[in-house]
């Protein structure tokens, strides 16, 4: 038997309940990893909601995460790539990685260098290639100047250090409490709230030449009266917005890929890669921290320990 999260319909974060399952088992191309930390999402929370019903409906019981970092427990057949005992950073499409055992295809893991926390790797997937593959859709570059709407979340606060790392110049949307982290990786902070279009403005007067909004809550709609190209703005959030206005969504369906993972893993190894951690929880206060994560106020990830 296993600990796991899972829910019988959709509703709020009281439906999550913590239980003891039968222990999974890997088939052909498949791995069983133990899992030592696995991130939470605003997505999941929108799942759980029955958001996402008509796309990608629920199948109850049903169980909860994508992200994951552990070690190899079980090795199922054609699996030549990897051993019991491996220690690895990886996804699930499944919804079942807020657990203790989580079943992975081989292809969607990469080797865990040690210089990765264990917290930081079970974080890294959903955010990390979300970030990777906005970043990307802007075409973000040297001479540019690139606003990032939530500088500091999750999503934002590997954004605009990727953005540095591709050479723009980088504007950060937080609150006051997150400007010294993002003064500190060479990201230009500017205050949210009313009046924040001029604050922009200031910040940039040559003007802005690319968005990325992972906050929403018509983020979309300033970087447009700001004068950025419909096709230099990216959401990962304001679907809504981005069906009205023609702006791009890329996020984790374009950067879900284990090269992405991998490549971002090997910075973090390397120091070249900071990914904040919050909060970490043991996996039976699983509630307790989805209502930190959606009061979002947080710097970087909140993160399971099973």
């Amino acid at each position: 038997m296993a600990l796991a999260v899972q829910f019988d319909e959709y509703g709020d974060i009281d439906v999550l309940q913590v239980r003891e399952v039968a222990r999974p088992e890997p088939g052909p191309g498949e791995v069983l990893v133990r899992v030592r930390a696995a991130g939470i999402n605003p997505g999941e929370n929108a799942i759980r909601l029955g958001a996402f019903h008509d796309r990608f409906p629920a199948r109850f019981p049903s169980g909860q995460g994508s992200d994951l970092a552990g070690r190899i427990e079980a090795v199922g057949a054609g699996v030549p790539t990897w051993a019991v005992g491996d220690e690895v950073i990886g996804w699930v499409d499944t919804r079942s990685s807020h657990a203790e055992l989580a079943v992975v295809p081989a292809e969607h893991l990469v080797r865990r260098d040690p210089e990765v926390p264990w917290k930081v790797g079970g974080a890294l997937f959903v955010a990390g290639t979300t970030a990777h593959a906005a970043v990307h859709a802007v075409g973000a570059g040297p001479g540019d100047t690139l606003v990032v709407a939530g500088a500091a979340g999750g999503v934002g606060s590997i954004a605009v250090q990727l953005a540095r790392r591709a050479g723009a110049t980088v504007i950060g949307l937080a609150s006051a409490a997150n400007h010294d982290w993002l003064a500190d990786h060479g990201v230009v902070p500017v205050a949210h709230g009313d009046g924040v279009a001029d604050r922009i403005r200031a910040a940039a007067p040559a003007g802005v030449d690319a968005f990325v909004d992972t906050f929403g809550s018509g983020y979309v709609d300033l970087a447009l009266a700001l004068g950025v190209a419909p096709d230099r703005i990216d959401t990962v959030i304001d679907f809504a917005a981005a069906a009205r206005t023609g702006v791009r969504t890329a996020g984790n369906a374009e950067g879900a890929r284990p090269e992405v993972l991998d490549e971002l893993a090997k910075l973090v190894a390397a120091g070249e890669l900071d990914v904040p951690v919050a909060a970490t929880y043991p996996l039976t206060e699983v509630r307790e921290a989805y209502r930190q994560l959606m009061r979002r106020r947080t710097r970087g990830k909140i993160v399971l320990l099973p």
